[in-house]
């Protein structure tokens, strides 16, 4: 069964404006938890960077020993990591696009905490203490235990610089993770990187893009489900499974105002989608840490993306060593929609950038 996945940094920008504007609710959102430099210092993390002992189970990494990430493989060679996108939409199997290029690369896949198969270490907040409900889930799940999350698969994966490609939110969590550890990154590939890097942003994003394409007997509903999803006041009433449903339900809405082919993805994100939008925040500009990173980075962008090209430049501009590059005809996912295209592109960059 095919799942419809979001496009992470449409669902940021829309959070961003809407917290900006007082319609997320009480919780003190303002200002981020999660600020570079935090995770390289072991602050507000539930567990050490230290990876415990590995367990007997090899489709699972041991990031903490009460969380462990599935994962799966394709190819030989150097190891590469895969960063999905959502956030909390991981993709079933290996991206298309990557296939030309596993003789040389072993393409590792996980699916980030809180979503997939991976642990959901919440499923109901007990307590009526909002302030502390969202400092738990910002340290349990929040942007600062994902990008802990990457350094611990590093040196699971014993590499002492690592080949990173994050897609939407994905190339996000890259992109800070490479602030935290630029001297344990050997380069990095962005496909369509979530426009997130700046809050807040005053385009509104996908939510105001599908409400303006439904056909007028939608709109009432979306409006409906708009409200509900932007609730926070009384976030912590729910459970898992309601926020899995919730996040599911914009599905429906999308899938009549665009034509546009996914790939196959797993189960949503339910409370880690609330964690990442509690750790950024409404206002912040993450570009500067960007700045002194010096590895060789590759920025992708579909011409036919409904994110602008302009949010993807973000990147490239921020980072000092960068290259940008559009394939044409290609959509969010161009690894899955272009994938010739997409591996000419990521293939030559490497072979540029690092030894295989």
């Amino acid at each position: 069964m095919k799942r419809l996945a979001l496009i992470g940094s449409w669902v940021f920008t829309v959070f961003v404006g809407m917290a900006a504007g007082g319609q997320a609710g009480q919780g003190g959102e303002s200002k981020p938890l999660y600020e570079p430099g935090m995770v390289r210092t072991e602050r507000n993390l539930r567990g050490p960077l230290t990876p415990p002992t590995q367990g007997g189970e090899a489709d699972f990494w041991m990031v903490e020993p009460d969380i462990k990430l599935y994962h799966f493989a394709a190819g030989k060679g150097r190891n590469v990591l895969i960063i999905h996108g959502g956030p909390g939409r991981p993709q079933l199997k290996p991206w298309a696009g990557l296939e030309p290029l596993t003789d040389s690369y072993r393409f590792h896949y996980y699916e980030q905490r809180g979503c997939g198969q991976s642990s959901r270490p919440i499923d109901r907040f007990n307590s009526p203490n909002f302030y502390q409900n969202m400092l738990l889930l910002d340290r349990t799940l929040g942007l600062g235990a994902q990008i802990a999350d990457i350094e611990r698969i590093r040196r699971i994966l014993g590499e002492e610089k690592l080949i990173i490609i994050g897609h939407s939110f994905g190339g996000f969590l890259a992109a800070l993770y490479a602030a935290e550890f630029p001297e344990h990154v050997a380069a990095l590939v962005l496909v369509a990187p979530a426009d997130v890097l700046v809050a807040p942003n005053e385009d509104g994003g996908l939510f105001n893009v599908v409400k303006a394409r439904l056909p007028e007997d939608q709109r009432s509903g979306y409006l409906d489900w708009l409200q509900r999803y932007f609730n926070f006041g009384t976030i912590f009433s729910k459970s898992e499974a309601d926020l899995v449903a919730l996040n599911d339900e914009f599905g429906k809405y999308y899938r009549k105002v665009t034509t546009a082919e996914f790939p196959e993805s797993g189960k949503t994100g339910g409370w880690m989608t609330q964690a990442i939008f509690i750790s950024m925040g409404q206002k912040h500009d993450y570009r500067p840490f960007l700045e002194k990173v010096r590895v060789p980075v590759q920025v992708i962008h579909g011409a036919n993306d409904l994110q602008p090209e302009q949010a993807s430049r973000v990147y490239a501009k921020a980072f000092s060593n960068a290259k940008f590059s559009v394939i044409d005809k290609a959509e969010h996912f161009s690894f899955h929609t272009q994938p010739a295209e997409f591996a000419a592109v990521v293939g030559e960059f490497l072979k540029k950038s690092v030894t295989p």
